[in-house]
């Protein structure tokens, strides 16, 4: 009878599962009308100078780039999409949660970290997972976040099931909004650990969700997550030029930064920060910020992210700020249906890393987050790195499917969907033997 139960139980929220995704994509649909798939019907633009500051002076140097065009450019960024963080907040304490020098078959080193934060009378705890390549001193690391927890990446069993706050996933063994051993490895083809670490490179990762839960629609609640640690008094939501969620996650990213400078494992000099989706929105603006990230990685991030605003095309930021509102500030609703009257575009993004590497990689079948005008933003961006004397990307034409470029400003498309596989991370790692090693 209970088994009888059980079954209904999964079958029901099976339903209600297919019900929410289909109103999502016909929502979507709606939502963006005049989202353009054919690059025939692309709109004329222009993009904002890179060279101009706000004064009218014409930037010609590295000095002038760095002191005056790069922070009213990052300035222009917090004002207007992803939102000012209102303060500061440092690592109150950390600590071992646990540790194995005989990890992955004996070929790493795995820890768990508890990093705290503390503000106002208010607590928040993050899980940090790191595996380290056995017999390498001071490793050479990537670290990014994960969607549904640490124990997903890896089918490794002394990894800790989170307690956080998980959305619904009844494929993942998400229920009740709680993440069980059932979850244990299924996001495992998102990471190449073995990879990595046969590679010679350690990796981090976090639940973004222990930073900033991603609740969408009318369960955004900036009651919980990083947020309240830093409201002035009487406050309750970000005011409009303040911090979303990717700002909140970036936040934390850097935090692991301020971890990684304290642990004599890692070379805290030679980190390269990695996202896919949102969370590669999150590692462009990431790195933007925080200039101790060596090398910075956008998998597939689209609007908001690589892809340039002003095309257009597939994913707009009137989209965004219907579904997705809270990962901005309030801001950005501005710009909904009028992309060209923002100040910046993506391809400034890109060019507040220089001279830093990055890398922007697509996915030929995930044109709704517009692979071209990824590509477009590291090109545009070129101009930046080439005042450092670094190369960049040489030409308009995007490269061949499943043929990477990889200068300064590395790119690939490659065959398949919207996720992140082996043929991603190879390039990830060659990219990374290139600038790191």
């Amino acid at each position: 009878m209970e088994s009888i139960k059980l079954t209904e139980t999964y079958i029901n929220l099976y339903v209600r599962l297919i019900f929410v995704i289909l109103l999502t994509f016909a929502l979507f649909k709606a939502a963006n009308g005049q989202a353009i798939y054919d690059e025939s019907k692309v709109p004329e633009y222009a993009l904002p100078e890179l060279f101009v500051a706000q004064d009218g002076e014409k930037i010609t140097d590295q000095e002038s780039w760095m002191k005056k065009r790069r922070p009213e450019i990052v300035a222009l960024f917090e004002e207007n999409i992803y939102g000012k963080i209102p303060g500061k907040l440092k690592i109150s304490s950390w600590k071992v949660l646990e540790e194995s020098q005989d990890a992955l078959g004996g070929k790493a080193i795995r820890k768990q970290i508890l990093l705290t934060f503390k503000k106002k009378g208010k607590e928040l705890g993050v899980n940090l997972l790191i595996y380290l390549p056995k017999n390498i001193e001071k490793a050479p690391l990537f670290v990014g976040y994960n969607f549904y927890g640490n124990h997903t990446i890896t089918n490794d069993p002394a990894v800790v099931v989170p307690g956080s706050w998980s959305r619904n996933n009844i494929d993942f063994g998400i229920s009740e909004n709680k993440p069980t051993e059932n979850s244990r490895g299924t996001r495992e083809s998102r990471w190449a650990v073995e990879k990595i670490i046969d590679a010679g490179y350690g990796l981090a990762t976090m639940y973004y969700g222990d930073v900033d839960p991603d609740k969408f629609g009318s369960e955004v609640d900036f009651s919980d997550g990083v947020h309240p640690l830093l409201y002035k008094k009487g406050q309750t939501m970000p005011l409009p030029n303040e911090w979303g969620a990717i700002s909140a996650w970036a936040w934390g990213l850097s935090r692991t930064m301020d971890y990684f400078e304290k642990d004599d494992d890692i070379d805290e000099k030679r980190v390269a920060v990695m996202g896919h989706s949102r969370l590669g929105k999150t590692s462009l603006w990431a790195g933007a910020l925080d200039q101790r990230f060596a090398l910075v990685i956008s998998n597939n991030s689209g609007c908001g992210g690589a892809a340039l605003s002003r095309r257009q095309y597939g994913e707009r930021i009137g989209g965004m700020n219907t579904f997705f509102a809270h990962w901005f500030c309030d801001n950005l609703n501005k710009y909904g249906d009028n992309e060209n009257s923002l100040p910046v575009d993506q391809h400034m993004l890109i060019a507040l890393i220089a001279p830093r590497p990055v890398y922007i990689a697509s996915a030929e079948d995930d044109q709704w987050a517009d692979p071209k005008g990824e590509y477009l933003s590291g090109y545009h961006a070129t101009p930046v790195y080439e005042l450092f004397g670094k190369p960049g990307l040489a030409t308009d034409e995007m490269p061949e499917v499943n043929h990477p470029v990889m200068t300064t400003i590395g790119y690939h498309m490659r065959t398949g969907k919207h996720d992140v596989t082996d043929f991603d991370w190879e390039q990830y790692i060659k990219f990374a033997d290139i600038h790191l090693k």
